[in-house]
């Protein structure tokens, strides 16, 4: 007789864990117990079972060595319990079902136990000189994965990946190292000791740990354990004690509950009538769960919660908890560890030269570079120009380049350090301050025979193109018919400070500019050196993001974080530092702001600060992070804990897909019809239906190709044309679906199953594209993945009107031109024209990638769910496999 099919109404209300728990053999039992014992004894403080029963180094001599024993069945809370417990059981249920009871309660109490400390101990105490001390069950995991694996190696030697042969014996390897990687505080040691151990019991080598046969069957037999113990697994590995499950020829046998089933091998080394249980088991059972329809509800459930965790994850951000705070990973900068001397008379110098350059404003580029240079060369610097001409929109950029280049009195030329000032800010403001001040720092640097690093003055037109023509040519990655060469260069850069000091009077405090083209981001020890300089050895106030005033609580650390956000997911230059970071040139822009009593000679001296703190490096920054979300300038999130937000409401639309896949492989059944049993087997009968490929595939190959369009438009058309371009295809935009929709409607006729794989497809690829964006602009793919977040719960509605168009209303609501018409809504005296005239000269001159992801990545998604809400199938008889 079959056994019966896996319920999954039975499945939901638990009655296969309650099943699976009662067959759970005696030792497995016991193990478990323990574990939630102790976890329980150790929640009364005064018991402290942590420290008398955890494996700590220092602690073990002859009268504790009950730790080598009691190690395993401590945790830490809760969570390392319950995800030991998870990982445990199966693991070693299978190993008891097989070995028996009295060998498993030999070797856990035993070798199993103390071999994997004192290979710890040896190492941690002997070799690291370290006492770090290890609790958890973990070891033990690793342990028995370690016999599973080289058991799977013998029948199944390798993993074919791609050309490649990858040993089977070593996917625990992997899963230790991302244990090590994912989970806070695991002890890779601990369960590199366990792993060990259980390679060499799979090489054949458990025979000789375990203990004899002879006096274990002798005990058995004399004690009667079959009959007294319930749930007792005996030496053949054939009989279960009392109250236990007892095999029966169509009944499971009791080494492949839980997670036999799932284990490779496992049926190999079972009889005939097991053999017809398992694959009963798998025919029968998981495959009615597979193709049960309740099963295919789930996903926009799953979907919907992905998005909603994702968003609270976001907000957990500023908490203690998440953040952490900043410091500097790279000693050799020593910031604020020396004395400035920027001052004094200095400050003549610099109001001599405030008023030459005053001189030269309203002139010509050319006019005021002839002015600067000559006070450069009074100086004794070599100096160069660089002529560059960009076309975007219509307009051209044009200008000239004035540098110069000290070179280190102490060093060989092959490093430098770059001091960047516009003659406009981004705002087109006069730099009416910034311009002298660096005039009178390269002067006063001049002075001092420290440098090991050569020093770049820098001095262009304006704040973007500029500096991105100079340090393209500094890279030699420029375009020659735009962009000059540089006649004079130095050693690779180092790192870059811009000075964007355009405010008249005294100032209290200085603002860091730190955002790069595409969201890419300076290192942080440049940001925390400055803050340490500016904020600790000078005392003025610093702030990030534009927050003047901030009280380090939840409120403004939260706008902090989503001002960052904003700005790194719009991927816009925001300073001349901005076009030195896609070089890995580590870059910021300082501006003072406020009303106080610094002067520009304090200004100087954060600036020589610095330099004197990159001049200090060996090589270049690289120990602190490179992806991070700043809450406040000492409080910082790093990639790993903000990460799961984007990927999580990424991952939104990989589920739905594959739930679409899966769905449109099964055929349109009429609720009231039961599905037809084959009387043979108990195995579902229905059969999977033939899925039509070609117009699914065309149609989203359609939406690709169609954003070439709009990505041309906006980044070819003149300034003039932009707001009439933008209203066309606005226009366009709102009715395309409806055209595309009436025509595969009319000349097509789409079926509900050809519906459901266009929108598996789109999802599947916008899903692919976030995740993949998330690790290089995590701000750009998590906005882009909310605002296409009701793409995912779109489907046709054949029968409602209503409900089509307003689905269809709601998705041109969140549209990527209605995204634009909102954004100019919010921000005033921002307009169309002069938004698309800014992503237009970032695409040309510093390769903002925004326009592509916005018209390659969520418009074609966007029209694919237009088309799939707008579609009314028609069903056809479709052929079956």
């Amino acid at each position: 007789m079959p056994s019966p099919a896996i319920s999954f109404a039975a499945l939901l209300r638990g009655t296969r864990v309650r099943s699976y728990a009662n067959r759970l053999p005696l030792f497995t039992r016991l193990v478990l117990v323990a574990i939630v014992v102790f976890w329980v004894l150790g929640l009364v403080p005064v018991l402290d079972l942590r420290n008398w029963g955890a494996l700590v180094p220092d602690l073990v001599g002859i009268t504790t060595l009950y730790r080598l024993n009691t190690f395993p069945f401590i945790h830490l809370n809760l969570f390392h319990a319950v995800m030991n417990i998870l990982a445990l059981i199966p693991l070693l249920e299978r190993f008891e079902a097989e070995y028996g009871t009295l060998t498993s309660l030999a070797l856990f109490f035993g070798p199993f136990a103390t071999l994997p400390a004192f290979i710890y101990l040896f190492i941690e105490k002997f070799v690291l000189r370290a006492n770090t001390s290890v609790m958890g069950a973990s070891i033990w995991v690793f342990l028995l994965l370690g016999i599973e694996a080289i058991r799977t190696y013998k029948m199944n030697p390798y993993l074919v990946v791609g050309t490649h042969n990858i040993p089977t014996w070593t996917t625990p390897i992997a899963l230790l190292l991302c244990v090590a990687a994912l989970v806070p505080s695991s002890s890779f040691l601990g369960h590199l000791s366990g792993l060990a151990v259980g390679y060499f019991c799979g090489l054949g080598y458990l025979k000789y740990l375990a203990p004899p046969e002879k006096a274990l069957r002798f005990v058995e037999s004399k004690l009667n354990l079959l009959g007294r113990l319930p749930h007792y697994v005996s030496l053949d590995q054939k009989t279960y004690g009392r109250f236990g499950v007892l095999p029966t020829s169509g009944s499971p046998p009791p080494r492949s509950s839980g997670v036999a089933l799932g284990m490779v091998g496992s049926s190999q080394r079972l009889g005939p009538s097991q053999n017809d249980w398992l694959h009963s088991m798998s025919s029968s059972g998981v495959l009615r769960i597979r193709r049960d329809p309740r099963l295919l509800k789930l996903p926009p459930y799953l979907s919907l919660l992905c998005i909603v965790v994702g968003v609270v994850w976001l907000f957990l951000l500023p908490l203690d908890d998440y953040s952490r705070r900043t410091y500097i990973s790279e000693n050799a900068l020593l910031p604020g560890q020396v004395h400035t001397y920027f001052g004094g008379s200095d400050q003549n110098v610099f109001r001599a030269y405030k008023h030459e350059t005053g001189g030269l404003v309203g002139k010509s580029n050319i006019e005021i570079n002839d002015g600067l240079e000559t006070i450069v060369k009074s100086i004794g610097l070599k100096t160069s120009r660089q002529n560059f001409t960009y076309q975007s929109a219509g307009r051209v950029y044009s200008g000239e380049n004035l540098y110069a280049i000290l070179q280190a009195p102490r060093g060989d030329a092959t490093e430098a350090i770059v001091l960047v000032a516009a003659w406009e800010n981004v705002k087109g403001e006069h730099n009416r301050n910034g311009i002298p001040l660096i005039l009178t720092l390269a002067r006063y640097f001049k002075r001092w025979s420290l440098w090991s690093k050569d020093i770049i003055f820098l001095v262009t037109p304006d704040s973007i193109a500029g500096p991105q023509a100079w340090v393209d040519a500094y890279h030699d990655a420029h375009d020659s018919s735009r962009v000059d060469s540089l006649p004079l260069k130095s050693g690779a850069l180092q790192g870059a400070i811009a000075l964007d000091y355009a405010q008249e009077g005294r100032f209290e405090s200085v603002h860091i500019v730190y955002d790069g083209v595409n969201g890419q981001l300076p290192n942080l020890d440049l940001i925390n050196s400055v803050n340490s300089i500016a904020g600790g050895q000078m005392g003025m106030g610093v702030s990030i993001q534009e927050m003047w005033h901030h009280n380090d609580q939840y409120p403004d650390r939260l706008r902090t974080m989503l001002r960052g956000m904003l700005k790194q997911g719009l991927g816009l230059a925001s300073g001349p530092h901005s076009s030195f970071i896609p070089y890995h040139v580590d870059a910021v822009t300082l501006q003072p702001f406020g009303i106080g009593w610094q002067d520009e000679m304090a200004m100087g001296r954060v600036v020589e600060g610095t330099f004197r703190s990159l001049n200090n490096l060996l090589e270049h920054l690289h120990q602190s992070f490179f992806f991070y979300l700043l809450m406040q300038r000492e409080r910082f999130v790093s990639i790993g804990t903000y990460l799961p937000s984007a990927m999580l409401v990424a991952a939104n639309f990989t589920i739905m897909a594959i739930a679409l896949w899966v769905k449109s492989g099964q055929p349109v059944q009429n609720a009231k019809k039961e599905p037809e049993q084959d009387g043979s087997d108990g195995n579902p009968s229905t059969p999977a239906v033939e899925r039509d490929l070609f117009l699914p595939l065309g149609v989203v190959t359609l939406c690709q190709f169609l954003a070439v369009v709009p990505l041309y438009l906006f980044n070819h058309a003149t300034e003039s044309m932009l707001t009439p371009t933008f209203t066309i295809f606005a226009v366009l935009n709102t009715l395309l679906p409806f055209a595309l929709s009436q025509y595969l409607t009319q000349y097509h006729a789409p079926t509900t199953q050809q519906y459901q794989l266009i929108k598996s497809f789109s999802l599947l690829l916008l899903g692919m594209f976030l995740s993949s964006l998330a690790t290089l602009n995590f701000s750009l793919a998590l906005i882009i993945g909310l605002l296409a977040a009701p793409l995912t719960f779109m489907r046709p509605f054949p029968t409602s009107p209503a409900a089509r168009f307003l689905c269809a209303s709601l998705l041109n609501a969140v549209s990527p031109t209605a995204a634009l018409l909102i954004a100019t809504a919010v921000w005033r005296g921002l307009d169309v024209s002069t938004i698309l005239r800014g992503a237009a000269f970032a695409w040309d001159v510093c390769g903002m990638y925004t326009p592509v992801v916005v018209w390659c990545v969520w418009w074609p998604a966007w029209m694919a769910g237009s088309l799939v809400v707008l579609g009314r199938p028609e069903e056809r008889k479709v052929k079956t496999l």
